[in-house]
């Protein structure tokens, strides 16, 4: 019990377990104990043997004003007890997006404070610089912010063709160096650019230091590649010679069957053990 507990209030166990009884909820089990409240109350609890509340428990709060001793209950409510299976805590649903989720046809908008985005360049009707404007990246109505390109170079750089990659510690060069490495324009392009070699990150973007095997400069070390072998010699081969047709025809007299004589015909007669005697 909690000492903190009022006598007269941890007394009152039977009233509020009465007070319960009177819900006609049913489910009402074993006492589990009093804890205070404030000076003038406290809560009693009991296990709720209710179906499908499995360590949920019923609380009973009493309350007796300083020096009295007549209490009362103030409320009963069914909580979750510790080991109370309960629903995970609502996450709202523009929280809930993970990368991968968007599928063909889903839309998906920017947030109206989207820290990723900035204002772009507003047209001026004069064709010539619009068209300028256009040609450097700048005919868009938002932008990335500085915010939004350092989240993505992080992200790129601590994922799957950053310089911390398996296949960048083990590859003889960087794609910095390589041949199919395409820059991207901008701020990102000191670190960053995309692979065009099919046969590796084709299509991906990847940090400057990343690389792997199939590099422009890669050559293959001496005796590389499949054994070679000495050309196949007919002549070796050993040619057989069958017997004539003839001699298979003497062979089968000699056992008295003929040559076309098979246990299926045999068999045709219903009379295995006959064919086999005669």
């Amino acid at each position: 019990m909690d000492p903190a507990v009022r006598p007269v209030l941890a007394d009152a166990v039977d009233l509020a377990r009465s007070a319960l009884v009177d819900l006609r909820e049913g489910g009402v089990g074993a006492y589990l104990g009093v804890t205070s409240e404030d000076e003038v109350s406290a809560t009693h609890r009991f296990v709720a043997d209710l179906p499908g509340y499995h360590g949920w428990q019923w609380a009973v709060v009493v309350a007796a004003a300083p020096g009295s001793e007549h209490v009362t209950v103030s409320e009963s409510v069914l909580l979750p007890g510790p080991e109370a299976l309960v629903a995970p805590d609502w996450v709202p649903w523009n929280e809930r997006i993970r990368p991968g989720d968007l599928g063909p046809g889903d839309l998906l908008a920017p947030a109206p404070d989207d820290p990723r985005l900035v204002p772009g360049y507003t047209s001026s009707g004069d064709p010539d610089v619009d068209a300028t404007a256009g040609e450097i990246g700048l005919g868009r109505r938002q932008v990335m912010s500085l915010e939004g390109r350092l989240d993505a170079a992080q992200r790129w750089h601590d994922g799957d063709y950053g310089p911390g990659a398996e296949m960048a510690k083990a590859a003889p060069s960087t794609c910095m160096l390589c041949g199919f490495y395409l820059p991207l324009a901008g701020s990102l392009r000191a670190a960053f650019g995309v692979c065009g070699n099919e046969f590796a990150a084709d299509g991906r973007v990847v940090h400057a230091e990343y690389g792997c095997g199939a590099h422009s400069d890669t050559t293959l070390p001496t005796g590389a590649g499949s054994p070679r072998f000495d050309a196949y010699d007919d002549a070796a081969v050993e040619i057989v010679t069958l017997p004539a047709p003839a001699a298979v025809e003497d062979a089968a007299e000699g056992t008295g069957l003929s040559a076309g004589d098979t246990v299926g015909s045999a068999e045709d007669t219903g009379d295995t053990d006959s064919a086999s005697t005669d």
